[in-house]
């Protein structure tokens, strides 16, 4: 549970009336965002306001009426989703710079320069956000923005999304560890367990990632994989 103190206030109205509850800042951005949050951590108090400065609880016919139920966390969370999160200005900061390296992020693993086949380094992706003045929202997630931002981007960098298919047979004795870190990496097409136990797979995943993820899988099975990219 947030402390009171680091608590913001996420405000919603309908019919006229307020509804308020006490949250956390970053857990409040993330379940905006589609993530799942753990509603205890959530908010500071069980409760939700009217006025939370003046302590003044919101009315039961009110809540019923306004979200069909009584039940504090499922009140709170379409509050959060719906109405507004009041964070100061350091937290808003914190928060648009966590989205901006998230942004950084998706687009190093996800995209390539087509003059080189290779995925751009971080910071001249972050230099050409400078460049092109691209505001990041703090409130959306990186996925939703990286269409518009892309845009942005294609004058001052180029930047081709594109994926590779890769056929990878892993020996018996490596794929315990190696299933949950090629299902990490990639979206598994085909997959067929052979006799000697091995693991024959076919899967998808950003040219950007291609070579960690090889690099990944040949330190697993100490170069016993076999890949081809098709």
């Amino acid at each position: 549970m947030v402390r009171l103190e680091d608590a913001v206030i996420a405000r919603m109205s309908s019919h006229d009336t307020a509804f308020e509850v006490l949250v956390d800042p970053e857990l409040a951005l993330a379940l905006r965002t589609g993530n799942e949050v753990d509603m205890h951590n959530m908010l500071a108090i069980d409760k939700i306001f009217k006025d939370s400065k003046k302590g003044e609880a919101a009315s039961e016919e009110m809540m019923k009426k306004v979200f069909g139920t009584l039940d504090v966390f499922k009140i709170a969370e379409q509050v959060i989703r719906k109405g507004e999160v009041q964070v100061t200005t350091e937290q808003r900061r914190k928060m648009r710079e966590q989205r901006r390296r998230q942004v950084v992020t998706l687009i190093s693993k996800r995209a390539i320069n087509p003059q080189t086949g290779l995925p751009h380094p971080p910071a001249r992706i972050e230099s050409a956000l400078v460049e092109a003045r691209v505001h990041v929202d703090e409130f959306k997630s990186a996925e939703e923005q990286l269409p518009g931002i892309v845009k942005v981007l294609l004058p001052i960098i180029p930047l081709k999304f594109e994926t590779r298919r890769i056929a990878i047979k892993i020996p018996a004795s490596y794929t315990g560890k190696a299933n949950q870190v090629v299902r990490n990496f990639a979206t598994v097409k085909q997959e067929q367990w052979l006799k000697d136990g091995s693991w024959a797979v076919v899967v998808e995943i950003p040219a950007g990632i291609q070579g960690e993820f090889f690099d990944k899988i040949n330190d697993l099975t100490r170069g016993e994989v076999e890949t081809k990219v098709l």
